[in-house]
């Protein structure tokens, strides 16, 4: 009889084995094992401490995020969250896909929500895939956000120095953490001085009509003068002054040596062309190469003359506005006289000023 109990005990209990195992193998049992985040980043526009700074973090999902996830990027210690940071200071990239963002999340939105000083809760979409496994995920925080807006708040770093860690983590299955390295100050304060420099010149310093004639007019060159229209000198000026330059203009007409009464009249402040047989004394030129500078009134019409200056008043001959390469004016000179004009020697001496505006 003990040896049939015994028997019977031990079917009883591979009939209950048996049975197990087959209930076990007709229930599907999964299981979502949480993997470490990789390629994490953080690119910041500031590592100084106590300062406003946006963040770039990237990372890659192993496992993936499903419907309704969060993440939540957690900033170290001191650092401070703008308190009015929201889903217009924040981009969202799957796999370099912007995502719609909101304040809270739907079918197709992502919501983005400050849920403290530190911390930062993204909800994936309630619709679709929001990110497979293997995606990349990209948030961008601060003025660097500016798909939907652009964004204008940002997060204050840490107030101490040294290496800080940024956890990202939330409901999603994956999870990591970051490494920045604060310090005192970030920016190198570089200096350098451009040395103010001006260049001016005058091809001749004595030109001459040679002799007047009231039947002709005469025009002045580097020798005894011409009986056409020639360039007597040039003006050269360059300068990298900030707002250019000036050249004026100073000094009589034409006056005889033996009674300086007499005067060959100068043409004034309105250009005239050569008016044979009168009185007339003036200057036109013209301008090559540089890019700015004007020539005033008087002298800027070819072929018209003018002079609009004394012996004690200087007035503009030609302006500039801006840094310029050399600029070169040719100046022509006209001398006209009457019939009566009284004899003698004639001569007068003009200055020229170029003045740097810096």
């Amino acid at each position: 009889m003990k040896k049939n109990k015994l028997f019977t005990f031990t079917g009883r209990a591979a009939s209950l084995i048996l049975t197990l195992a087959l209930l076990t193998s007709a229930v599907p049992v999964s299981f979502v094992h949480a993997a470490a985040l990789t390629t994490l980043s953080d690119t910041m526009s500031s590592l100084k401490i106590s300062t406003v700074s946006n963040h770039d973090i990237l990372f890659t999902t192993p496992t993936g995020i499903t419907t309704g996830q969060t993440i939540t990027v957690t900033f170290p210690g001191s650092s401070s969250i703008a308190a009015a940071l929201d889903f217009t200071d924040v981009d969202v990239l799957i796999n370099g896909v912007q995502q719609t963002l909101a304040a809270s999340n739907g079918a197709s939105t992502w919501g983005v929500v400050r849920t403290s000083a530190t911390v930062l809760t993204i909800t994936a979409q309630s619709g679709g895939t929001p990110a497979a496994a293997g995606n990349t995920v990209r948030i961008k925080i601060g003025t660097n956000a500016t798909n939907q807006s652009t964004g204008v708040r940002q997060v204050t770093n840490d107030t101490t120095i040294g290496q800080k860690s940024i956890a990202i983590g939330g409901s999603m299955a994956d999870s990591g953490s970051l490494s920045i390295n604060l310090i005192t100050d970030d920016t190198v304060a570089v200096s350098a001085t451009v040395a103010q420099a001006i260049t001016f010149s005058i091809s001749a310093n004595t030109i001459a009509f040679g002799t007047l004639d009231s039947a002709a007019a005469r025009f002045a060159n580097s020798s005894t003068g011409s009986a056409s229209d020639v360039v007597a000198h040039t003006l050269a000026v360059s300068t990298n002054a900030p707002s250019g330059y000036t050249v004026t203009i100073k000094g009589d007409t034409l006056r005889s040596a033996q009674n300086t009464n007499n005067i060959i009249t100068p043409i004034g402040a309105t250009p005239a062309t050569s008016s044979v047989g009168t009185k007339q004394f003036g200057i036109y030129a013209t301008k090559t190469g540089g890019v700015n500078a004007t020539i005033a009134t008087p002298y800027v019409t070819a072929s018209s003359f003018g002079l609009d200056c004394s012996s004690t008043t200087a007035t503009t001959f030609s302006s500039g506005t801006s840094p310029t390469a050399t600029e070169t004016y040719s100046l022509h000179y006209l001398a006209n006289i009457t019939a009566t004009t009284e004899a003698g020697t004639y001569a007068t001496a003009l200055t020229y000023v170029a003045t740097a505006n810096f």
